[in-house]
């Protein structure tokens, strides 16, 4: 996860606690047609290897373990302005560690990650940034041809960084890019500006009839973001909130009493704007069953890769119990899923690096058991 991303789900807070999607959504192009796309699932992203000069790749044994373990799938983040500027090495990087990945039995998607520069051109001149995503799919697109397609799954754009109808139009042109090249592989993407669960429901699918449209999950963000470490939001104020909960909880009425009494009005409404309905299993599950209703309309597959807690000052068993009530509702609405992510701030290993210190209650909350 990069900084970037951090920080659009914070400007998101409000959509993602509220956010109930519509039941009525945008008809069909009659242009589509019925898809048997699978979506990978069971999976974890893996930043910080292949999204930047110098990444750590995770050691063999990791990876055959994690796979071992029961984790099919693999959510790779890529760097565009790395890709178009990195030349023939930075290609054929990206290509042999997903080779090596796919030989391991995952299956990858290759996501495109904009880089913090990326996302700012998008707001300074978003033409232009276009310009980029597109150059640097075009170099990638090589790479892509030459993968298998039922085990690489190119993701068109992470939280798009820009309006709807933008959005739209240049994922269109990215879709149309890859399959000068791609005849085969299924195409990814999500809706605009942050992949949010909320944002699908009056987004059409792609003009494509090999597509997985995807979304992310992090709600309520209070709980999910709590002490968060990156920037100055009030969500680095708000420590051991649990999960189930409600504004009558007593560890949230404690909270809010310490807030409010150390002066952070700030936090404290944020947390109780967040919970003024509770967070509960039940809620979780009526956010993917409305997902459900709209890949249903559409005939459209849908994932969910990205969804996690951060590990900083939140109670294990609450943090399992979130994990599992979202893994839950996703499978139980054929929702495909990938977690973020593997061995950082919200990941479920110690380090890629070694095979010791796994998270077997986090495990055990992604895989059953």
């Amino acid at each position: 996860m990069t900084s970037p991303l951090k920080v659009s789900r914070r400007h998101a807070l409000a959509l993602a606690a509220g956010a109930v999607l519509a039941t009525s959504p945008l008809p069909r192009s009659a242009a589509l047609a019925t898809t048997d796309a699978r979506a990978p699932s069971r999976g974890f992203n893996l930043p910080g290897w292949l999204d930047r000069d110098g990444g750590l790749a995770p050691s063999a044994a990791t990876l055959e373990k994690l796979r071992q373990s029961g984790f099919e799938t693999i959510r790779l983040p890529v760097n565009g302005d790395l890709v178009s500027s990195g030349g023939p090495a930075t290609l054929r990087r990206i290509q042999n560690g997903i080779r090596d990945l796919v030989g391991l039995g995952f299956s990858v998607l290759l996501d495109m990650h904009p880089s913090g520069e990326l996302v700012a051109a998008f707001r300074s001149d978003p033409d232009a940034a276009g310009g980029r995503v597109l150059q640097a799919w075009t170099a990638l697109r090589v790479v892509v041809a030459d993968l298998p397609a039922e085990s690489v799954y190119p993701e068109l754009l992470n939280e798009p960084p820009m309006e709807r109808s933008a959005w739209l139009a240049l994922r269109e042109r990215i879709a149309a890019t890859l399959r000068a090249s791609c005849p085969l592989h299924t195409l990814v993407w999500g809706p605009a500006r942050f992949q949010g669960i909320w944002e699908i429901a009056d987004t059409p699918p792609l003009a494509d009839d090999n597509q997985i449209a995807a979304v992310h999950y992090y709600a309520p963000m209070a709980f999910t973001h709590q002490c968060e470490n990156w920037d100055a939001s009030p969500l680095a104020r708000i420590a051991n909130l649990p999960f189930p909960a409600s504004s009558e909880t007593t560890a949230v009425r404690q909270l809010l009493s310490k807030l409010r009494s150390a002066g952070d009005e700030e936090a404290a409404n944020l947390v109780e704007d967040e919970l003024s309905s509770p967070w509960t299993e039940a809620r979780i599950a009526a956010d993917f069953a409305d997902l459900a209703r709209w890949s249903a309309t559409h005939d459209c597959p849908v994932m969910l890769n990205e969804f996690g807690v951060l590990n900083f000052c939140v109670d294990p068993e609450s943090r399992a119990s979130w994990v599992r009530a979202v893994r839950i509702a996703a499978e139980v609405n054929h929702v495909a899923w990938t977690y973020w992510e593997l061995d950082q701030g919200f990941g479920f290993i110690r380090n890629r690096r070694s095979i010791d210190g796994f998270d077997r209650s986090m495990i055990a909350a992604l895989l059953g058991g």
